[in-house]
């Protein structure tokens, strides 16, 4: 016997059904609209009467059947009437709850590994729906250069990355969640195919109609849409005038590997960071160096000279407008991460996420993938 949700079926599934049905009949528990909606806090795609056609119409199948439980162990009540020699799961999908469960009931409990047909890619659930979703976008350093009002005062450059969307990032907390609420309006929730240029200009004209008070900047639409990590250089327009960009896999990856996200609270609704204004040449330059840093430092891999121009980018911030970087938030940032880790920054204005620069492992954070 096997369970799972069996949601966007795909090749993976297929050979997982293959290999066990090697070791006998194979009964699938397939787990119910309900149930899944409680566990994910979502329906599935496919609602439990297509899932459970489709599975029992796979060749490998002996039966199938919905679970008649809840939970994580939804299928408990199931092994239980069924009884089988063996329960089945892949690397994923083991818990020591479902070890357990079988060592109590006597039934054998055996992990397989994750091995694709050949000539086919490794495929899990929640792989392929990360592919399909719309990512997210990370501002390094530099955020607010790409506003003309801030750009015309001295030229410089703003490093965004783009993202997988690993986990469902919080609003309101400067991971361009507004403009990719109407990214997904636009593509559904999907990474677009075609020019990415083309792409960031629709989506930036889509969140700016005519008359809109505020413009939201160039950065966001950018960041959600070129993979990898990208600078992005502003000369007092809404749109940079040169953008360079890697998806080189070592520095993506190392970029992975050193960049955490600890959870601040969200921007209080109403929050209006720009109240208060000290538009200064040399404090905008300041700002852009900053961005310029971040970039060399990045294609170096150089941690240390990372955290430095992200530490900067919010000192800079908090000189140039000082609610963008709340006292409370400040407070946190030199008592638990200036001192300990090559160097820190919110994800956006008034807080959101921290993000820390370190090669070690940073208490509470959440890891992040950036797409290439």
């Amino acid at each position: 016997m096997v369970s799972g949700c069996y949601d966007l079926l795909h090749g993976g599934h297929i050979a997982f059904f293959k290999t066990a049905a090697a070791y006998g009949d194979l009964y699938v528990s397939v787990g119910r609209d309900e149930n899944l909606l409680l566990l994910k806090g979502k329906k599935p795609v496919f609602s439990e009467l297509e899932r459970l056609y489709i599975v029992k119409s796979i060749r490998y199948v002996h039966d199938a059947f919905l679970g008649s439980g809840c939970g994580l162990l939804d299928f408990e009540p199931d092994l239980i009437r069924l009884k089988p020699d063996m329960f089945i799961v892949n690397q994923d999908g083991h818990t020591s709850d479902k070890a357990e469960l079988c060592r109590k009931l006597g039934i054998e409990y055996l992990i397989l590994e994750r091995i694709p047909e050949p000539g086919l890619p490794a495929r899990s659930s929640s792989g392929t729906k990360r592919d399909m979703k719309f990512p997210y976008r990370l501002c390094l350093a530099g955020g607010w250069i790409d506003q003309p009002w801030v750009s015309k005062m001295h030229p410089g450059s703003v490093v965004v990355a783009q993202i997988w969307p690993t986990k469902d990032f919080n609003d309101r907390s400067g991971l361009a969640t507004s403009s990719r609420k109407i990214g997904i309006q636009i593509w559904g929730d999907r990474y677009p195919e075609g020019d990415h240029e083309l792409n960031a200009k629709l989506l930036f004209g889509a969140e700016n109609p005519p008359g809109k008070m505020y413009v939201s900047g160039s950065q966001d639409h950018i960041g959600l849409l070129y993979p990898g990590i990208n600078r992005l250089c502003y000369s007092g327009g809404y749109w940079p005038h040169n953008i360079e960009s890697t998806v080189n896999p070592d520095i993506c990856d190392w970029l992975s590997d050193v960049l955490h996200l600890v959870p601040l609270e969200p921007r209080p609704d109403g929050y209006d960071p720009l109240k208060i204004q000290h538009l200064e040449k040399p404090l905008i330059r300041g700002l852009g160096e900053a961005g310029d840093a971040c970039w060399e430092a990045i294609l170096r891999k150089d941690v240390i000279a990372l955290g430095m121009s992200l530490t900067n980018t919010l000192l800079s911030w908090k000189k140039i407008l000082p609610l963008t970087v709340p006292d409370w938030v400040m407070k946190q940032l030199e008592t638990k991460y200036f001192s300990q880790y090559p160097g820190a920054i919110t994800s956006g204005s008034g807080g959101g996420y921290v993000i820390v620069a370190s090669e070690k492992e940073v208490e509470g954070a959440i890891r992040i993938k950036v797409r290439y």
